[in-house]
């Protein structure tokens, strides 16, 4: 259903304040061969509600309001933000900004500039949601994720359940001097629960999340029928995890439920083909990239079967965006097409820097105090134009490990050797799930990985994953992204026995 921009953001001086800050960068900018400047104003909402066994533990509400001028004065940076919105405090902001930039020019060893981008106007963009978050009372919300709660709670076979749910309202405007001038508005939730079983006897326990991942959807969410599902599964699947022997180590052909696989995704490929990362700009905060630029067009990322896309436009998706920090209308791009690495994630500074006509919409920012950073798109493995279902997956396996819902993983600094676990993992025997296995862990290379994917489900396996906080850059900055992808088959994939690899 259509939604209004939240009044109390649509009531701020969004287009005043940026008519001042631009027009006084203009001034400054006068003189200069190479002058760009641009305006952000937010209003960031968000809450959390945690609860332990159907007793509220912690809640938290917050807003962060405020505004920022980020300049390019004669190839260098400039950027300074404020949280007084008068005229007067952006004047003395954008006076910052341009300072920066010409103090910071005597230090730069390389030249800034932007990919051009055509000016799309006064546009306003709003989110695929049907009921705002924030708009649903406080005590609705506790006496959801009660019931909850006392659904799995009351079931013997459970000892305790964590309960918790996240939501925010994003709103940003962004103004520029080439006339581009949006207002954005994005919610999105996170609700989770978890459930432990405890063998007080013996001290051993076993955990077991719900599956649905965070989306950029409403309150509506939360009344899926799903939900109902998972909770009456819960008890029984955890009781059987329980009880199932421990996983024997060794090579297994794997079909992987994509609510594991997208954290996969997310690792080997999403953060593997940040252009930025694999030119080595994000190098100090979790490394480089093994996919470097000289790469593209000729490494075998993977199988043939393998299509991979960058797409900020997805329904529901939580990086999804009508227009980006830098006021690039957002898009859907190839990474990696018939197995090969064909295209990175781009802002505009890196596009340029690569020589390329324009970036593809990847700059965020998390804060109105933070500058825009190469962030990933909602990065998808596609599925299958008439490929199987996932049971028909399965039957195509003699001896392997089906794999269901995320848990820890591992990956080194150039994003190439990796340790995935997850929630739940079945034996197949003969092409049939034959129980639950335990201290199940899968490991191996990148391309290694990739290269062993013979097989995607169809569009009917295919669905979102992914998370909140996903983490970039100094001084660190937390961006939401989405992974789609079907069910898969590899064939030979090195499983290890978690708990004999820990030594216990």
């Amino acid at each position: 259903m259509p939604h209004d921009i939240d009044p109390a953001f649509a009531a701020l001086p969004a287009r005043r304040l940026a008519e001042v800050a631009l027009t006084r960068a203009a001034e400054l900018g006068r003189g200069h061969s190479d002058f760009a400047a641009d305006f952000r104003l937010e209003q960031v909402r968000t809450q959390h509600l945690s609860m332990r066994d159907g007793r509220m533990e912690s809640s938290g509400d917050g807003e962060d309001v405020g505004f920022a001028v980020r300049v390019v004065v004669d190839g260098t940076w400039g950027f300074a933000a404020g949280v007084d919105l008068t005229p007067e405090s952006v004047v003395t902001v954008t006076e910052e900004a341009v300072e920066v930039a010409r103090v910071a020019a005597a230090l730069s060893t390389e030249r800034v500039e932007l990919a051009p981008e055509p000016s799309h106007g006064d546009v306003t963009w709003i989110s695929a949601y049907e009921i705002d978050p924030f708009t649903i009372s406080d005590g609705d919300k506790i006496a959801r994720l009660e019931e909850w709660s006392r659904r799995v709670l009351d079931d013997d076979r459970v000892s305790h359940v964590d309960a918790h749910l996240e939501t925010v309202r994003e709103n940003k405007f962004f103004a520029d001097l080439a006339g581009t001038m949006t207002t954005q508005q994005r919610v999105r939730v996170h609700p989770v629960l978890t459930a432990v079983r405890v063998d007080t006897e013996s001290g051993d326990f076993e955990t077991m999340r719900t599956l649905p991942a965070p989306a950029g959807r409403g309150w509506e969410f939360l009344l899926d029928p799903l939900w109902d599902r998972e909770l009456a599964e819960l008890p029984e699947l955890l009781a059987e995890k329980m009880a199932a022997p421990s996983v024997e180590a060794g090579a297994y052909d794997l079909v992987i439920d994509p609510t594991n696989l997208w954290l996969t995704i997310h690792e080997s490929v999403g953060h593997a083909t940040e252009l930025d990362r694999a030119l080595g700009y994000e190098a100090n905060y979790a490394g480089t990239s093994f996919a470097t630029p000289d790469l593209l067009g000729n490494l075998q990322y993977g199988s043939a079967v393998m299509h991979v896309t960058g797409d900020r436009t997805v329904e529901h998706g939580l990086a999804t965006i009508g227009y980006d920090d830098e006021g690039v209308q957002t898009q859907s791009f190839d990474i990696v097409k018939d197995g090969v690495l064909v295209g990175y994630q781009l802002d505009r500074r890196i596009a340029a820097r690569q020589g390329l006509a324009r970036s593809n919409g990847c700059a965020f920012a998390d804060s109105p105090q933070h500058v825009p950073l190469q962030r990933m798109a909602n990065v998808s493995l596609q599925p299958a134009a008439n490929g199987p279902s996932t049971e028909q997956l399965i039957s195509g396996v003699d001896r392997g490990i089906y794999i269901v819902g995320d848990n820890s993983w591992s990956i080194d600094m150039q994003r190439y050797n990796f340790q995935f676990t997850g929630q739940r993992f079945y034996a197949i025997q003969g092409g049939r799930l034959a129980g639950q296995l335990r201290d199940v862990a899968y490991q191996a290379t990148t391309t290694d990985f990739w290269g062993s994917l013979e097989a995607v489900g169809g569009p009917q396996t295919w669905v979102l994953g992914g998370a909140m906080n996903c983490g970039k850059g100094q001084p660190g900055q937390v961006a939401p992204v989405s992974h789609g992808c079907p069910s898969t088959l590899f064939r030979g994939i090195n499983v290890l026995n978690t708990r004999s690899e820990a030594g216990q």
